[in-house]
């Protein structure tokens, strides 16, 4: 009976190893990593293993993906896949969303937006999607007003009016907040925001709604809209587990979409 028993368990963990899936994702350092770090638990025992690698900026992991460096990445919002995907031809398709990262104003001069002087200085990211991101917060509270027909795809050069004639500053996503010691206020990215150690629920000046269009995502290369371990790993990013891990460890300064 014992030599069965031990028969059945090796058959049973033949049959696991045999299902069990090595998967590439792609994140950024903080809370991406940290939620992806609990996606890979829950996966584990769905027989996916997840490697996770870290990209410091925005660029590459889409590039990673393209090239058949990762199976999936996990960093972005749709309108900035959107983007890399007209720039640069790349087949990669939005498939599952993630959390919500509510963009926020930060600064270490004014205690609020009224107080900006003119000609007050204010950084924003360099890509097209999260420079037009912020331009469109900044609009949403009447420091500025935006070409209403270019959507979300504006730049500094689509401000229509600019009362206090803002400078805007257009630096790479990471090193926002870096430039708060130089500039009068920084549109930051929450990612990076509590990678720098401030706390996006009480640190910003101002900061946006929960807006639909940058809720994040998974994306995967279009041939493998299908394959099965991408069904496993968004049922493991959706299940309770990790919702309740955004929620405690977070506790609002990111958000859960599903």
């Amino acid at each position: 009976m014992k030599k069965l028993i031990l028969a059945a368990a090796f058959a049973a963990a033949a049959v696991t190893s045999a299902l069990a899936e090595d998967i590439k994702i792609g994140v950024t350092p903080g809370p991406h990593a940290q939620i992806m770090e609990k996606v890979k638990e829950v996966a584990a025992k769905k027989g996916l293993n997840i490697q996770i690698l870290e990209f410091s900026d925005y660029v590459v992991p889409n590039q990673a993906l393209a090239d058949g460096e990762l199976q999936a990445n996990s960093f972005q919002h749709k309108p900035y896949l959107d983007n890399q995907v007209a720039d640069r031809k790349y087949d990669l398709i939005s498939v599952a969303q993630t959390v919500n990262f509510p963009m926020g104003i930060y600064s270490k001069k004014v205690k609020n937006l009224a107080d900006l002087k003119q000609g007050a200085t204010v950084a924003i990211p360099n890509d097209p999607t999260n420079g037009g991101r912020a331009l469109l917060i900044l609009a949403d509270q009447g420091l500025i007003k935006v070409n209403a027909a270019k959507g979300l795809k504006i730049g500094p050069a689509d401000v229509t009016e600019n009362p206090k004639k803002i400078e805007f500053a257009e630096l790479d996503a990471a090193q926002l907040p870096r430039s708060l010691d130089d500039v009068d206020a920084s549109v930051i990215n929450t990612n990076y925001a509590m990678e720098a150690g401030l706390n996006p629920k009480t640190d910003p000046i101002a900061k946006e709604g929960e807006k639909a269009p940058y809720i994040n995502i998974i994306a995967v290369k279009a041939k493998d809209k299908d394959a099965a371990w991408l069904k496993t790993l968004i049922e493991s990013y959706h299940s309770d587990a990790v919702k309740d891990f955004v929620n405690t460890q977070f506790k609002g300064a990111v958000i859960a979409a599903w």
